[in-house]
């Protein structure tokens, strides 16, 4: 009982002395910045990924002159796609890079021309900027429903799979082969 309590003691010992904070995400890596003047604020826009391509996740992050503690902000994106702006959403905190507005992991639906378009609201006022002519370029790889009927391969041979056992199963159990009790 005593190496037991022991051993149960040293175990805990151990997972606490080795549950230091782990750096569980990579930093972010801002490899191209374009600059947006949004009324008296400057904005730097980061990408983590250049050149942007259509459904590709990246980083985004949106770093204001001066920093954002006194400063809101919405974001709004035009789509070439359907011609049209997306609703405003808040400038929230990057998840991964807390002193800066950005956007996780996010992707673009579709290739051409878009538009970001940006309201901060701070001491000086507000102020609308936007960032226009940002190039998406097409999605990476084959096209997705290739993609997807390449990923469904082996589903459809699994099924085939168990319907073939099923088959050959309720036939034996049925009188065709070996017995089912013994």
């Amino acid at each position: 009982m005593r190496k037991t309590l022991l051993a149960l003691c040293a175990a805990v010992g151990l997972l606490f002395i080795s549950a230091a904070p782990a750096n569980a995400y990579e930093p972010v890596n801002i490899v191209h910045t374009e600059r947006v003047q949004a009324g008296p604020y400057g904005l730097t826009i980061g990408f983590s990924t250049w050149p942007v391509r259509a459904m590709q996740s990246l980083d985004f992050t949106f770093i204001p002159d001066g920093g954002i503690g006194t400063k809101t902000g919405t974001l709004s994106m035009f789509n070439p796609e359907t011609n049209h702006f997306t609703r405003p959403q808040p400038l929230a905190r990057h998840p991964r890079k807390r002193d800066v507005w950005g956007l996780d992991i996010r992707s673009l639906p579709a290739e051409g021309a878009w538009t970001f378009r940006f309201a901060v609201d701070g001491p000086q006022g507000p102020g609308t900027g936007d960032l226009k002519n940002l190039t998406v370029l097409p999605q990476p790889g084959p096209p997705m429903g290739l993609s997807w009927a390449i990923s469904t391969l082996p589903l459809i041979v699994l099924v085939v799979l168990v319907a073939l056992a099923w088959r050959r199963t309720r036939s034996r159990l049925r009188g065709g082969g070996i017995p089912a009790t013994a």
